[in-house]
């Protein structure tokens, strides 16, 4: 099953979660048990099976990067499209290549880094139906950022965050600020927590892992998310 370009692009326009699927974040639990615990409140999953990258002050540039093997990201990607089908679209961290061999079976397309393949070649080689995602790091990023053919970006720090490896997060309004100067969806990532969410709230979207996989109740570390984000802070009671 591959996706209908037009449905993708309106899941995407409609998405407010997404989850970054990181197995070593759920501790010794089944990490496919715990997201089909949050997969109800999630709207899009990003298969990212590597270790956190070697922590830098994000004013010192960026960190070393983990690197994801074709194999590793292949094999999660299977067993996680197999477990969400249509609930979500699910993309893959990094490995274009892998999103290219999974397109036929339900892969919606890839998430890249300023220092992975560059968005215009993993553009070529999927085709113009897949999704591509770009991680940017200031508001400069943003303004850079080819749209097309990136279809959304990733905006962060937000906050401290080791499964990144940044020391210090760029703040919920330079979130804000990035969602308004782009041209396309914009997901806050990086240490995203409860009061993130609050102030990045009613219009905000975020890119999650550990608030949900490593929460004791991810079901309900999930809802509560949500529920943030599609409250309006500033609306009477």
């Amino acid at each position: 099953m591959s996706w209908d370009p037009d449905e993708l692009r309106a899941r995407l326009a409609g998405a407010r979660v997404m989850l970054v699927f990181t197995p070593h974040l759920c501790g010794e639990r089944e990490p496919l048990d715990v997201l089909a615990q949050v997969l109800p409140c999630v709207d899009l999953v990003q298969v990212r099976p590597k270790e956190p990258d070697a922590g830098l002050d994000v004013a010192g540039g960026a960190p070393p990067r983990a690197v994801t093997s074709a194999r590793e990201a292949h094999d999660w990607c299977v067993r996680v499209l197999e477990l969400v089908g249509t609930a979500a679209p699910v993309l893959v961290n990094d490995r274009v290549d892998v999103a290219a061999a999974l397109r036929e079976v339900g892969c919606a397309g890839v998430h890249v880094g300023a220092d992975d393949c560059p968005p215009e070649v993993a553009r070529d080689v999927l085709g113009p139906a897949p999704l591509v995602g770009l991680s940017t790091h200031s508001l400069r990023d943003v303004g850079a950022a080819p749209t097309p053919p990136v279809d959304y970006l990733g905006f962060g720090p937000v906050r401290a965050t080791d499964t990144k490896g940044y020391a210090r997060g760029l703040g919920a309004d330079a979130a804000w600020l990035a969602a308004g100067a782009a041209a396309v969806p914009v997901f806050a990532i990086g240490g995203i927590g409860a009061p993130e969410a609050q102030d990045l709230a009613p219009r905000g979207r975020v890119a999650v892992g550990s608030a949900l996989l490593a929460a004791p109740d991810p079901a309900r570390a999930a809802r509560e998310l949500r529920d943030l984000l599609t409250t309006d802070p500033d609306a009477p009671s």
